[in-house]
């Protein structure tokens, strides 16, 4: 009986710390940027969006694996039961994983920019594996400083997006840089989610997150202004004539932006109970870009 309770408690742990779901956050900029590339052009190089997608998939699994590595170095996950170097024991595996994940990845982007014989897509890239080193590995680790969110809102919104209408059109776009700003806005929104379950550890080996510089009842008092920017920002992007008006589809999110400021509004001060609510965080940011997509998408097809 122990066993059979252990295995699937065991296998959970696996799942939370290899995080299937965050992986919409490397699928939604080639997907929006893509579909806002298609609408203003009419281009679709289905073989560049495939190879993009398998490579942002591949870079952002580098990103997590050697964040693991680096959390493992500084103390702040000893208490994380969902830490890959935790669950294996074995922080030298994790470290190689993710350099392979990221060389294969870059591969793909290398590929690209020989079919466009062009490098300013893998520029692009690189700049955006730069931010995602600084943001935890040494020396500069400066999420601990309170920088992540930045740092992520800049590399998954503005600088991918440049990177993926540029790898369909080799051109830039307005419209691309607006709904850039709305998928880095939400993309940042789960890391600042993430803070809420892990503010004591954090305080505790000095690292700043903003949830630990505002505290958390603060922290969750700003949640509904930062989703209303989300939506705002999609209404002025249409009244813009930026957007079309099929974008209004971004509010199909709304009840998951409602659920995540009612939970975390009404246990900020419970952080054991709000490990998960990243993940509510997650589907806010899925269904908003896939609705975003598709809205340019109707577009392109209806007009």
């Amino acid at each position: 009986m122990v066993t059979r309770t252990a295995d699937p408690a065991k296998k959970k742990l696996w799942l939370a710390a290899i995080k299937p779901p965050m992986y919409s956050v490397a699928i939604m900029p080639i997907w929006v940027g893509t579909a806002i590339a298609y609408a203003e052009t009419g281009v679709l190089h289905l073989a560049i969006f495939a190879t993009f997608l398998i490579s942002a998939i591949l870079i952002l699994a580098w990103e997590n694996l050697s964040n693991d590595v680096f959390d493992s170095e500084t103390g702040v996950d000893v208490n994380k039961a969902n830490s890959l170097v935790n669950l294996t024991g074995n922080k030298s595996l994790i470290f190689w994983s993710g350099n392979f994940c990221l060389a294969t990845g870059l591969m793909g982007i290398g590929a690209i920019a020989f079919w466009q014989q062009d490098l300013t897509v893998i520029g692009l890239i690189l700049a955006c594996c730069a931010l995602g080193y600084i943001y935890q590995g040494p020396p500069f680790r400066l999420s601990y400083q309170g920088w992540g969110e930045f740092l992520c809102f800049f590399a998954f919104g503005p600088v991918a997006f440049a990177a993926v209408y540029y790898s369909q059109t080799k051109s830039w776009s307005v419209t691309n840089f607006a709904a850039s700003v709305i998928i880095g806005l939400v993309t940042s929104l789960i890391l600042f989610c993430s803070h809420f379950n892990q503010v004591e550890d954090d305080a505790a080996v000095g690292k700043k997150s903003p949830v630990v510089r505002l505290g958390s009842q603060r922290s969750a008092q700003l949640l509904p202004w930062i989703c209303a920017t989300i939506y705002g920002l999609t209404v002025m992007g249409i009244v813009a004539q930026l957007f079309p008006v099929w974008t209004l589809l971004v509010f199909i999110s709304c009840p998951y932006a409602v659920k995540l400021c009612r939970f975390i509004g009404s246990h900020y001060h419970e952080p054991a109970k709000l490990l998960y609510c990243r993940f509510i965080a997650v589907a806010l940011h899925f269904w908003t870009g896939l609705m975003l997509g598709v809205g340019f998408m109707l577009e392109a097809m209806w007009g």
